[in-house]
């Protein structure tokens, strides 16, 4: 994750201007928009008090909250051409910053992977005692929602699904429903547990897994969305083996 690249550090810090606690809100007029310019002239200023916003949150998270006072004696000394830095130097000051807060976001990381492992090993052995959950010996976890009579994939077809996948706690990171359209892929790219997993199923059935982390992303995750060592739940309704195309014919029969 890139922050505050040398370029964008006097626009970047505009967006701390309308934080003064000092000006009341009957002083503040309302800006006047009246023609394109102006309103280009705006919106680029509220993009950059956007990308600030979340710069600030993002370091104020990994605890490196910045003084927003200095913030914005910067940007308007710089903006007039009277920045108490050079210029030369702040290539160097901020990739100091940005080597700082990847070192931030890694520690979390791995403190949250921990944390995973930990709550992932206690709901899988929780879980397994449910009702109606089986477990195959590589210790994936389902249950059948919908049953079917259908043909079964093996681990090289291509496969038509609709799923959504959660975290243990409910939320959810992906979902072809959302999207109002099925999934298509060969069975043998996608994480373990889905290769192995889906060739249970037959074709028109829906079933619930419950993913240990070394079968679905690991250690690492899948940065940002899914941290590492997070057990992963799915439903997955499989709707479709895609047959592959026959071959061309070659020549012609008759000879």
């Amino acid at each position: 994750m890139k922050f505050l690249k040398p370029t964008l550090v006097a626009i970047a810090l505009v967006s701390v201007l309308g934080c003064q606690e000092e000006v009341k809100v009957e002083e503040v007029t309302a800006p006047v928009l009246e023609t394109e310019a102006q309103q280009q002239a705006y919106g680029l200023g509220a993009s950059i008090g956007m990308y600030m916003e979340r710069n600030l949150e993002e370091q104020t998270k990994l605890g490196l909250a910045l003084d927003k006072e200095l913030i914005k004696r910067g940007f308007l000394e710089s903006i007039e051409g009277n920045s108490a830095i050079a210029k030369e130097e702040i290539q160097g000051i901020l990739s100091g910053l940005d080597a700082t807060m990847k070192a931030k976001q890694q520690e979390q990381a791995a403190v949250a992977a921990e944390s995973s492992l930990a709550d992932g090993v206690k709901f899988l052995e929780e879980n397994a005692k449910k009702e109606g959950v089986k477990v195959t010996e590589s210790g994936i976890q389902y249950v059948v929602l919908t049953d079917a009579e259908g043909a079964k994939p093996k681990a090289t077809d291509t496969v038509t699904v609709h799923y959504k996948g959660t975290f243990l706690n409910g939320e959810e990171f992906d979902s072809s429903y959302s999207r109002n359209e099925p999934a298509v892929f060969p069975l043998n790219r996608v994480i373990a547990g889905w290769t192995e997993g889906v060739q249970l199923m037959s074709v028109g059935s829906k079933y619930k897994f419950t993913i240990p982390s070394d079968l679905a992303y690991g250690p690492v995750g899948n940065p940002p969305r899914i941290p590492g060592n997070s057990v992963l739940e799915f439903e997955i309704e499989l709707l479709e083996i895609q047959q592959p195309a026959a071959p061309a014919e070659v020549g012609d029969k008759s000879e």
